[in-house]
């Protein structure tokens, strides 16, 4: 069972990098580590029960990794096509999984949209919360990484997709939008106020927040944006 869970997070963490065209080191750090702490909890799981798995366990983990590939496969259709001209029969020829099958997992097009812009996010803080984490590396390359992983990942002729049919359709996320950014920068603020202070740290973090923004709009590659926000990084942390 942990090979087929592993399988499952490395493809969902990896779902709109590849799109993109390659894997970066930061990618598979981070997703080593979220396959790794997922095996850690089934192994715990499995010591405290039979070792047969029951045929309602092995339904639930079956269940559970084909409505993650779903998610994933919905989030770059969307982003192909936009939420409007996208087709439930659209995501579920992309997903290789029924019509009828889509809507046993999702009764509808809203539904299924903001079940996988929440997932992207969800993975998109987890990554980062790990990353803020390692407290071994510096902390202006845990931050650079950080908004890479919540930013700079989403810039690009293809990953742009993504970005824009989030932001264009607020009305359909209710307060995923809000509560998701709002978890980024408490992460960012918390591992900035264990170096530089608490009283400096909110501060700090906005104004990271805020430059992030500005060159995401200003700039057409990753890479630039990386070098832009390395320079603000730094003057603001020494």
């Amino acid at each position: 069972m942990p090979c087929s869970t592993s399988s499952a997070v490395l493809e969902a963490v990896n779902g709109v990098e590849i799109v993109s065209g390659g894997v970066t080191s930061r990618t598979i750090r981070s997703v080593l580590y979220l396959s790794s702490k997922y095996d850690r909890l089934v192994r715990a799981s499995d010591q405290s029960q039979p070792a047969l798995a029951s045929p309602a366990s092995l339904t639930a983990v079956t269940q559970t990794d084909r409505r993650d590939a779903v998610l994933a496969s919905a989030l770059v259709t969307f982003a192909r096509f936009g939420y409007r001209k996208t087709s439930m029969e659209e995501v579920a020829r992309a997903a290789h999984i029924s019509r009828p099958g889509l809507y046993f997992l999702f009764s509808s097009k809203e539904l299924l949209f903001r079940a996988a812009v929440t997932r992207s996010l969800e993975l998109d803080l987890a990554a980062v919360e790990h990353v803020l984490a390692d407290t071994q590396r510096p902390l202006t390359e845990r931050l650079l990484e950080s908004f890479d992983w919540w930013a700079g990942r989403y810039i690009g002729p293809l990953t742009r997709d993504i970005a824009s049919v989030i932001d264009d359709n607020p009305d359909l996320l209710a307060t995923v939008l809000e509560t998701a950014p709002q978890r980024f920068e408490r992460l960012v603020t918390d591992a900035i106020a264990v170096e530089q202070g608490h009283r400096s740290a909110p501060g700090m973090a906005k104004t990271l927040i805020s430059t992030s923004i500005g060159i995401k709009h200003q700039v057409g590659t990753r890479d630039t944006y990386l070098e832009r926000l390395e320079i603000a990084v730094d003057l603001l942390m020494h």
